[in-house]
C-alpha cells in the first residue's frame, strides 16, 4: 500500500482532500493532507511572515517528522509550486510527483512569471488586505462545476498570504531525481493544454478529467482516487496519455 501526501492550492486547506483522501484510506492507503502556514484551520497564523519557503518547510517536515518514505506527494495548483520545492528538497523521499492542475515551476519562478494574468487582480486584493494577503474569490468563478459545493467552499476559503505568491523558487534539478511524474488536468480548464509538453517525457503521464472545475478533488473525487491508485499498482515508469 502506498503512502499519499495532499498539498492543498492556494487559499484552501486540508479540507478540501476529504472525499478523495476517504476514498484512499477505504483502499488501504496512508493518507496525509496537511493545511500550509495561514491556511484553513491553521489561518490564526496569517499574521506571521509567511511566504513559499515556508509552505515548503510545512510538507517536508511533514514527511520527515512523520518518517515517511516512497511518497506520492500530490500538489493542486499554488500547489505545485510547494511540491516542486519539496522533491528539491528531499527527493529520496518521494517516489512518484503529482500535479493536478497545478503549477509547475522552473528555477525562478513565481505564479505571476507563470500565471501574469493573475498580477494585477491579485496585487488589487493585496492592496485591499494592506498587502499581508489576497482574498479568495467566490468558488464559482471557476473552482467546482458543482453549484452544490460553492457556499460549503466560499465558507472555507480564507485570504491567502501574498508573499507567497512573490518568492521565486530555487531549483538546482535536484528534484529531478523523482523519476515518476503524474499530470491530471481538467479538460477545458485553466490549465487545458499546459501539460502538453510533458507528454514525450520519461516516467511522465497525462491524463484529463472530464466534467471538473478547477478543484478536480472535490468535483470529481472518484474518479481522481482511480487514477492516483493507478499510478501506484503500476510497476513502470512508460510514458501514458488519456
Amino acid at each position: 500500500m502506498a503512502t499519499f501526501v495532499l498539498v492543498h492550492g492556494g487559499f484552501q486547506g486540508g479540507w478540501s482532500y476529504r472525499r478523495v483522501a476517504a476514498l484512499l484510506e477505504a483502499a488501504g492507503h496512508t493518507v496525509y493532507r496537511p493545511t500550509l502556514t495561514g491556511l484553513g484551520e491553521r489561518s490564526h497564523l496569517r499574521q506571521m511572515p509567511i511566504n513559499l519557503d515556508t509552505h515548503i518547510d510545512d510538507i517536508a517536515n511533514t514527511i520527515l517528522w512523520e518518517d515517511l518514505s516512497h511518497v506520492v506527494l500530490l500538489g493542486h495548483s499554488y500547489g505545485g509550486m510547494v511540491v516542486t520545492g519539496v522533491a528539491e528538497r528531499i527527493p529520496e523521499r518521494i517516489a512518484t510527483l503529482v500535479y493536478l492542475d497545478a503549477l509547475v515551476p522552473q528555477d525562478g519562478d513565481t505564479l505571476f512569471t507563470l500565471r501574469p494574468e493573475y498580477r494585477d487582480v491579485f496585487l488589487g486584493k493585496a492592496a485591499a488586505g494592506a498587502g499581508l494577503a489576497v482574498a479568495p474569490s467566490p468558488a464559482s468563478a471557476f473552482d467546482t462545476a458543482a453549484p452544490a459545493d460553492w457556499a460549503w467552499m466560499d465558507g472555507k476559503t480564507v485570504p491567502h498570504p501574498f508573499a507567497c505568491f512573490t518568492q521565486s523558487i530555487r531549483l538546482s534539478g535536484k528534484g529531478a531525481q523523482v523519476a515518476k511524474r503524474v499530470y491530471i488536468y481538467a479538460e477545458g480548464g485553466i490549465c487545458d493544454g499546459m501539460y502538453d509538453p510533458f507528454r514525450a517525457d520519461a516516467g511522465a503521464t497525462v491524463v484529463s478529467i472530464k466534467q471538473s472545475g478547477h478543484s478536480i478533488m472535490i468535483d470529481q473525487p472518484h474518479r481522481l482516487a482511480e487514477i492516483l491508485i493507478d499510478a501506484v499498482r503500476s510497476s513502470s515508469s512508460t510514458n501514458g496519455t488519456r
